[in-house]
């Protein structure tokens, strides 16, 4: 079975020279699906997986815009619409600096077997730009947007694809780039998700990827007879993701002891609990990407240039940026006895850490299961977009619940091994891939 992943990966290398993020993704996908493919002879037979690694289609194009010193700046736009075959592509646009193709397959590529998992008809799909928005002015900002939306209008659609925020894209930047797209379409449809509540958006989204990690973790814990009750928990960033986690945990009744940025991480003996939750969004919301200023705000420690990986904690939500925890941390973790680790992020673990995670049969679960819970409310804004209906607070908390504890069993049910190990890698390419293989099955070869 090696020798057929590695003949499939070298075809895959072969054809996506350089891009590491993608091959790394598609690695960790192939391990899992090709034994099961080899036990199902219509998915070999129909090339599912070779089709699967493939974009059905990659845009590319220039970003002109004007900044406050009236220079012109040309940015990158890209829109990866990686497969719909279960329904129109789904997934975030990304602003930052390191926004490259390889980036945005990797995290188009995750986003088929994520949205599968959610059972919401979604398909998969990844954008953004190399456009940086710290530091910027409203203005600028604005034009960045409008210049990009007014190529991306042509290419997506409410039943066609439905972007999202991610990095660097929050309610301001989908505000403009909304309005521009109604200008130019003439036309107020659900073409965004992550827009205000005013206009269209949902209740929770902001919090909604958080607060699923955590429903998720409790469900891991469950299975093997235990609760959040009295845990201690690690948390990496301090963005929407951490944000959401943090307040989600905290109320089921752990106790979260550290967050990070680049610049170190926060230890909090005390907790981080109350107003130094939302402590996270003010300095999230000043455009400050550094969590020093919590440590002087609440006396509590900072640890300059480190991971908080090295606190022993019971549960680890990794929760900033792909490729966080490497081998040497996951030693740690494993050496102060770690019960559960839950990704938040995309691929913040390294295959190192996973491989030690397995080794040691300590709870894993993959980023495509646990952190789908903000696509999934995604697919429900875009449910009321159509309905021209919303819903409660509580009503979306609860969907939202049941989602994640439906993608746990379906996780649960193909990643079980033998021994009684639950494989939640494993589990979650299985179950996300079927749905869409049989969906591709239907469709013919297109």
């Amino acid at each position: 079975m090696e020798e057929k992943v590695k003949i499939f990966m070298d075809k895959v290398i072969a054809k996506n020279q350089g891009e590491g993020e993608f091959i790394q993704a598609v690695q960790e996908v192939a391990e899992s699906l090709i034994p099961f493919i080899e036990e199902n002879p219509k998915y070999k037979q129909a090339k599912i997986l070779d089709r699967l690694v493939e974009p059905e289609r990659v845009i590319m194009f220039r970003v002109p815009w004007m900044d406050e010193n009236n220079e012109v700046q040309v940015n990158r736009g890209f829109r990866v619409e990686f497969n719909s075959a279960i329904g129109p592509y789904k997934g975030g646009l990304r602003f930052h600096p390191s926004v490259t193709l390889s980036g945005l397959k990797f995290l188009g590529f995750e986003q088929i077997l994520k949205n599968s998992l959610t059972t919401l008809p979604m398909g998969g799909g990844k954008g953004g730009s190399d456009f940086n928005p710290k530091g910027k002015s409203d203005n600028e900002i604005m034009r960045f947007c409008q210049s990009f939306m007014s190529e991306l209008f042509r290419h997506i659609g409410p039943n066609t694809d439905v972007p999202a925020g991610d990095i660097g894209v929050g309610g301001r930047e989908i505000g403009f780039m909304f309005g521009q797209y109604k200008r130019l379409r003439n036309e107020f449809t659900g073409v965004l998700t992550g827009k205000g509540r005013e206009w269209g958006g949902s209740i929770l989204r902001p919090e909604a990827t958080g607060f699923g990690v955590v429903y998720y973790a409790a469900e891991m814990l469950k299975l093997q007879g235990d609760d959040l009750k009295g845990k201690l928990v690690s948390i990496s960033g301090f963005g929407n993701v951490a944000w959401g986690a943090a307040l989600k945990a905290t109320e089921l009744g752990a106790k979260v002891v550290t967050i990070s940025g680049p610049d170190g991480y926060i230890y909090d003996a005390d907790g981080i609990a109350g107003e130094k939750i939302e402590y996270m969004l003010d300095l999230r919301a000043s455009n400050n990407d550094v969590v020093k200023p919590y440590a002087e705000e609440f006396g509590a420690e900072f640890h300059e240039g480190k991971r908080p990986w090295e606190v022993a904690v019971d549960v680890a939500l990794p929760c900033a940026i792909q490729n966080e925890l490497n081998g040497e941390d996951a030693k740690k973790l494993v050496d102060n006895n770690v019960t559960c680790i839950v990704e938040g992020a995309n691929m913040p673990c390294t295959p190192e850490a996973i491989a030690l995670f397995h080794d040691n049969k300590i709870m894993f679960s993959p980023g495509k299961a646990s952190n789908a819970g903000g696509v999934a409310v995604s697919g429900l804004e875009m449910s009321q977009n159509s309905l021209r209906f919303s819903w409660k607070a509580e009503e979306v908390d609860e969907k939202l619940k049941q989602i994640m504890c439906d993608i746990h069993a379906a996780c649960a049910k193909y990643g079980k091994r033998e021994d009684g190990y639950v494989d939640y890698v494993k589990g979650a390419n299985i179950a996300g891939f079927v749905k869409v293989a049989d969906a591709m099955l239907a469709q013919g070869l297109v």
